[in-house]
């Protein structure tokens, strides 16, 4: 017969695996991100400068971590192996064009998206506009350097959030043939996709380019800002990260109390 002092030590133990095997696919995962852009890093520091992880209860601190050491040129967004659910069923109209606008507390924000060059993106995102999905959401990261974007659409917040399915990538031809260095610039004003690193990871989680920066062509380019919103981006991104590092929480906070997607 087990005593309750070799049960309670049989349940520790247990526990203590249970968190060293979440430990362990959360490191796993971090490394798998940092992989995607290492030839930008290289790049970025010859010259100078500079996860859907899902854990809860003592495992906080790991997706905190996991989070962290995210390479800053790496718009990254969940491992496609939490994401269960099917992409929504098409009901755009392939032929039209679609604008998604934010409002958010550091002005309105607005993109075109071409459903005929990215349909399931556009669909996608019209589908989680229509029940909300981005409302009360924050744009949780801006990089200022190696590349400048800023990185909305988790509803976490913390980088590692996502629908629940993901999309295939779509329109990588469009900004040209990649360079030596196998990069294309991102000109300012374009929206893309974040993903994992891996072919038809992105979610919900998406990246505002507000000056020209490259990167892989392996992040689908899905919208165009207005001159308006491309200056309101700007300004988020002069003001720099929180505590003047080069990737982190933009230091004027972002938050998106409004999304609709409308035919434009």
């Amino acid at each position: 017969m087990v005593s309750s002092d070799q049960r309670r030590r049989q349940l520790a133990r247990e526990k203590f695996e249970r968190q060293q095997q979440r430990r362990e696919e959360a490191r796993r995962r971090t490394r798998r991100l940092t992989v995607v852009i290492a030839s930008a890093v290289a790049v970025v520091a010859v010259v100078g400068v500079g996860s859907y992880l899902a854990l809860d209860g003592d495992d906080k601190k790991d997706t905190a971590d996991a989070a962290a050491s995210s390479t800053p040129s790496d718009p990254a967004s969940p491992s496609p192996s939490e994401s269960k659910a099917p992409e929504p069923a098409m009901k755009i109209d392939k032929k039209a064009g679609y604008k998604m606008s934010l409002s958010t507390s550091q002005g309105d924000i607005a993109f075109t998206m071409d459903a005929a060059k990215t349909p399931h993106t556009t669909n996608s995102f019209k589908s989680l506009a229509d029940k909300g999905f981005f409302d009360g959401t924050k744009c949780h990261r801006l990089t200022t350097q190696g590349i400048f974007v800023l990185q909305c659409g988790d509803p976490k917040g913390n980088g590692t959030g996502g629908p629940g399915y993901t999309i295939p990538d779509e329109n990588l031809t469009a900004l040209g043939k990649a360079g030596k260095d196998g990069r294309v610039t991102y000109p300012a004003g374009t929206v893309a996709m974040a993903n994992t690193g891996q072919a038809h990871t992105g979610g919900s989680q998406f990246f505002l380019v507000y000056k020209d920066s490259k990167l892989p062509p392996t992040y689908t380019p899905f919208g165009t800002m207005d001159d308006a919103s491309l200056k309101a981006v700007k300004d988020i991104g002069a003001a720099g990260a929180a505590g003047g590092a080069p990737d982190g929480a933009p230091k004027k906070a972002v938050k998106i109390s409004k999304a609709a997607v409308d035919k434009s």
